[in-house]
């Protein structure tokens, strides 16, 4: 099971690494005119605030861990990441974009569950 957190980890990760760049690097028009709709319900600052917690969750779900240093932080991360789902999850219903939810959802069940097993039965 220990393997397959890795894997799921690492996979979000890199998702959100991806994403959290795009939009620390994109204007908000820019990301807009991508497919990103949902960024003109929302100022530039927190587009970009947003993108940073992104970053940030996906560094928090390998490196603590890889190094052995303050290992606790890799779920808080993935339950940070699960949190930024919900809002996601809420924003794109309220938008009425329901491919956006199922990707949303999905994203959320992976990073609940790297903090179940890692706070749980597969901790560091």
């Amino acid at each position: 099971m220990n393997v397959v957190l890795w894997i799921i980890a690492g996979l979000l990760a890199a998702a959100f690494a991806a994403a959290g760049v795009m939009k620390l690097s994109q204007s908000k028009e820019k990301l807009a005119a991508s497919g990103m709709a949902w960024t003109e319900d929302f100022s530039p600052g927190m587009v970009k605030l947003i993108g940073a917690l992104e970053l940030l969750a996906a560094v928090g779900l390998i490196l603590p861990a890889l190094l052995g240093v303050a290992p606790v932080l890799v779920p808080l991360a993935a339950t940070g990441l699960a949190l930024v789902m919900v809002g996601a999850i809420a924003t794109h219903a309220r938008r009425k974009e329901h491919q956006a939810i199922a990707v949303n959802v999905v994203l959320l069940v992976l990073a609940v569950f790297v903090a179940w097993g890692r706070f749980g039965p597969y901790s560091f």
